[in-house]
């Protein structure tokens, strides 16, 4: 059963459209992300799915029935905002209660349930404070919770991190997916951050300019991306993208760059000569030999240490390339490295003009 479900979904500011008719549907109990670049339309899209913004065109329905004409008090959403939006001079306890009193809960009703939402949300002894007294992190769990007690149908979240430094943002995404994981309730996330999106979702979905570009699970984002555009914005680093000329003889598939050559999949779809791209994710390059890997040469100009990581940054055919390493507690012999082992499986080939794949990995 679809929680959620757009379809055809549009909207224009007069001559300018800034969601380009797209089709999306969130499963009961699915925590999806909406990710992509500023302006790609994923805060536009969430805020026609809450009834904050008009549709131009298409529909939006949830659980089964269309709410295009629904007032958002109506639509059985629950919004948690980038900027807490909190009451500054209501407690914390009647913050939380505040839309159980508009809609005339019973006194004893919502005492109860501000007691159980806090205690989930860790906010107990923080019931009698006011927002002013809180910590970044506390007044997000404090607007978690007024849009937990109304138990809605879809929990819709606006970048609600975005405010929170390093530290608490990882304490928080944490936080979010346990607290998914026990309320079970349908949500839509929007983020710009892929980090984010990768942690938290059960689907991904990439957006760019106002159009869908994959959905997927975190993983086939990450394996199977559907064009460059998705293989350079999701994955810390990015894929290393590499422009190369195909080479198809009775001897397999081969990429031509720099005067080197690559072993590529076995595609029936590509033609000789054929303009491409070539990419590969930095922790899927060995820089140890490999039986059946392609050799390139490089020349590392700068070790990045990460700790138990390391980054290894080089050129390749003029573009910057990055290769991620386990360091076992040693570095010095990593500015040394001079080839690089390109496994067959862990290449992916785009086609140059279209930027689409041609090749889907079924590595997990």
């Amino acid at each position: 059963m679809s929680a959620v479900k757009l379809e055809n979904l549009v909207k224009r500011y007069g001559d300018i459209t800034v969601v380009h008719g797209i089709d999306l549907e969130v499963k009961s109990k699915e925590f999806v992300v909406l990710v992509g670049p500023s302006g790609c339309g994923k805060s536009t899209t969430l805020r026609m799915l809450a009834g904050l913004e008009e549709i131009s065109e298409g529909d939006i329905s949830i659980a089964n029935t269309i709410v295009n004409n629904t007032a958002p008090k109506d639509r059985d959403v629950a919004m948690v905002f980038q900027n807490y939006a909190l009451y500054p001079h209501l407690s914390v306890a009647e913050n939380i209660a505040f839309g159980l009193r508009i809609r005339k809960v019973p006194k004893d009703e919502i005492k109860k349930t501000v007691k159980d939402v806090a205690e989930i949300l860790e906010l107990t002894p923080l019931l009698e404070r006011r927002p002013a007294d809180l910590s970044g992190g506390q007044r997000q769990r404090v607007a978690m919770g007024r849009a937990i007690v109304r138990h809605p149908k879809v929990f819709l979240f606006d970048e609600p991190l975005s405010n929170l430094d390093a530290k608490l943002r990882t304490q928080m995404r944490a936080e979010i997916k346990q607290l998914h994981k026990r309320l079970g309730v349908t949500s839509v996330y929007v983020t710009h951050d892929q980090v984010e999106a990768m942690t938290l979702a059960d689907r991904i979905v990439v957006m760019s300019n106002g159009r869908i570009e994959q959905v997927g699970t975190p993983m086939e984002l990450f394996n199977s991306p559907a064009n460059t555009f998705v293989a350079t914005f999701i994955g810390s680093p990015p894929m290393n993208l590499i422009n190369a000329k195909a080479l198809v003889n009775g001897d397999g598939c081969f990429a031509e760059f720099d005067g080197q050559r690559c072993l590529l999949p076995n595609l029936e779809q590509l033609e000789d000569n054929k303009e491409i791209v070539i990419g590969i994710r930095p922790e899927y390059i060995e820089i140890e030999p490999v039986e059946g890997a392609s050799a390139v040469n490089v020349h590392v100009e700068l070790v990045e240490t990460l700790g138990s990581e390391a980054l290894l940054h080089c050129h390749i055919a003029g573009k910057p390339f990055v290769i991620k390493v386990e360091t076992h507690g040693q570095i010095s012999h990593l500015e040394n490295v001079k080839t690089l082992y390109f496994r067959q499986d862990a290449v992916t080939v785009f086609d140059k003009q279209t930027t689409k794949a041609f090749h889907v990995s079924t590595r997990h």
